[in-house]
């Protein structure tokens, strides 16, 4: 298990999920670097690190400027020690149809969402392959697999954070690395984003029901560095919606075509003047709780990808057993007959 002054590197770290995983790995006693763009959060987070048992240093720095990340890594190794540990947590997203979104808008959320990832995944890697260990946690989504309406340029990053992942893992499988690489794919979370992601709606963003608390995606990414699988599916809503788009892609398609819309969508109306984050951080008191406390779940179901598809087979197996054990009865009843 990790702790006990493992080294973890934490993207993302002031608010939302990434804060809730700092708080995580504080209560192993772990030595957090903190990179976000927000000072006076990654402040915040510092002292609640602190306070809950671990060591905790700051670097502010934005996740899609790769020469930033060089030099917060080399800082944290420096004052903290080598890197045990990396989570790939930061995201922007803009609410909004894609045929009223700006190229510049969807490129910035390339740039953090995927960009940022592959950034941190290489500044890790440089680092972990001299003493050939470590562990990589990409913070991923159930849209990983299936994208919805609305935020086109968020699910394309995210499926292009899994694609980029799958493609590493082979070549270190191939080059007999013990460096662990895994993705967590995520439910609906009950973050600060939607107060202050980008949106084109009329309505305040909201996320799909059902929605988790921070805490306990941040148990599934403390699992994850720990087990290392392959990837680990979170929250009943994950394991449906990427099962879903295994076996049932075009009656989803539908699915989200009616539905999609309003589920995104709060009854309140979006004041026109509010800030967003996508280019630089809101200013504020924001933690990793967002406003849905009263729907959000306190914990989640949590399934390796390797666990569920071993389940699906032995599903399918059964199914076909079934079918034989039903066609060979059918058969001696016709042959009894004759």
């Amino acid at each position: 298990m990790i702790g006990d002054g493992a080294v973890v590197v934490i993207t993302g770290a002031s608010a939302g999920l990434g804060r809730a995983v700092a708080r995580g790995f504080a209560r192993r006693h772990c030595r957090i670097g903190l990179i976000a763009r927000g000072e006076e959060r990654l402040e915040a987070t510092r002292a609640e690190v602190g306070a809950l048992g671990g060591q905790a240093v700051w670097k502010s720095a934005d996740v899609s400027d790769p020469e930033a990340i060089e030099r917060a890594a080399d800082a944290f190794e420096q004052e903290l020690g080598s890197i045990d540990v990396w989570v790939n947590s930061a995201m922007v997203t803009v609410f909004s149809p894609f045929a009223e979104m700006t190229p510049a808008e969807f490129r910035r959320v390339i740039d953090v969402t995927l960009m940022g990832q592959v950034h941190g995944t290489m500044a890790a890697l440089r680092r972990m392959r001299r003493r050939n260990r470590g562990t990589i946690v990409q913070v991923g989504s159930a849209l990983a697999w299936r994208a919805i309406p609305l935020q086109s340029a968020y699910c394309a990053a995210k499926q292009g954070v899994r694609a980029f992942t799958d493609a590493l893992r082979s070549e270190l499988l191939h080059d007999h690395s013990r460096i662990r690489l895994t993705m967590v794919q995520m439910p609906a979370i009950n973050t600060p984003q939607f107060d202050w992601a980008r949106n084109r709606l009329r309505h305040r963003p909201r996320p799909v029901a059902p929605i988790f608390q921070p805490e306990a995606a941040a148990n599934a990414v403390l699992r994850a560095a720990d087990d290392a699988p392959r990837e680990l599916w979170v929250g009943r809503s994950s394991i449906k919606a990427i099962l879903g788009s295994l076996f049932l892609g075009s009656a989803i398609d539908r699915y989200l075509a009616k539905d999609g819309y309003s589920g995104q969508q709060s009854s309140q109306i979006e004041p026109t003047d509010r800030p967003d984050n996508l280019y630089a951080p809101v200013r504020g008191g924001f933690g990793a709780r967002g406003r849905f406390d009263r729907e959000a779940e306190a914990s989640a179901f949590s399934i390796g990808q390797t666990t569920a598809e071993r389940l699906l087979m032995a599903g399918g197996l059964a199914v076909a057993a079934s079918a034989v054990t039903l066609g060979g009865l059918q058969l001696r009843r016709r042959l009894k007959g004759a």
